[in-house]
């Protein structure tokens, strides 16, 4: 059977060209990527005013699943990091407004709060006796062109250190695929299996402590319907059951 490719616009910068995007859509889906990111640039915002990487990697993939949800029919893959490791979640201040911003830690926590969405979302599914399943990838350390903003003599270096470890953008994508596709239970956390996670195999991997946060995870929820306007659409459901 043939088959067809059919682009349309969506900028999770902006929550309208989300609203819009999930409006035009009026396929069932089988299967939902979030995957766009952006790693340690400068301190920007969106268009609504949010932190650029709390922003994009988190509250525009947060509002984007929770309008589609009627539509998906099969797994949410949400696509996480090793960073979150390091990761701390401030929720008095997601958006950098009061603290002094730094790069990495806004990244890393961005990537804590794909972790909590991808639990606090599968425990709603679950609750809710939906089917769909919800499961985070990390990439591990990929040639890709992520790092791009960073101009700085540390974050060169640390290129030119990390390069011989990475791996090709196929290997990078070989998670998501895995996270995708495989048979797994939800709130599967699937990484590279090779040493510090950042090459190798696809396979379940541990997460950090404050990942495993079930309180963390509901009041992050909760936080990011408040900035987002955005609700679990089969909350009905939940309460019928």
């Amino acid at each position: 059977m043939g088959s067809r490719a059919e682009v349309r616009r969506l900028d999770l910068a902006d929550l309208a060209s989300v609203r819009q995007f999930a409006e035009l859509l009026g396929d069932p889906v089988d299967l939902l990527i979030n995957n766009a990111g952006v790693m340690m640039p400068p301190l920007g915002r969106t268009a609504d005013g949010f932190e650029l990487q709390f922003g994009i990697n988190h509250l525009g993939h947060f509002a984007l699943t929770n309008l589609l949800l009627p539509k998906i029919q099969g797994r949410v893959v949400t696509v996480a990091a090793g960073g979150h490791t390091a990761g701390k979640l401030d929720l008095d201040d997601p958006n950098w407004e009061r603290r002094p911003y730094r790069p990495f830690p806004a990244y890393a926590q961005s990537k804590l709060a794909n972790m909590l969405f991808t639990a606090e979302l599968q425990r709603r599914l679950s609750t809710a006796g939906s089917s769909v399943i919800a499961t985070a990838a990390n990439p591990g350390l990929a040639s890709t062109n992520l790092l791009q903003n960073q101009s700085g003599l540390g974050s060169r270096l640390m290129n030119m250190l990390l390069s011989p470890f990475a791996q090709t953008t196929e290997g990078g994508a070989a998670t998501t695929l895995y996270a995708a596709t495989a048979d797994l239970p939800g709130d599967s956390y699937i990484s590279p299996s090779g040493f510090l996670q950042a090459r190798g195999e696809p396979a379940i991997s541990e997460r950090s402590k404050a990942a495993q946060d079930r309180d963390l995870a509901r009041e992050l929820w909760s936080r990011s319907e408040e900035l987002t306007g955005t609700t679990f659409p089969l909350a009905i459901r939940s309460a019928r059951s």
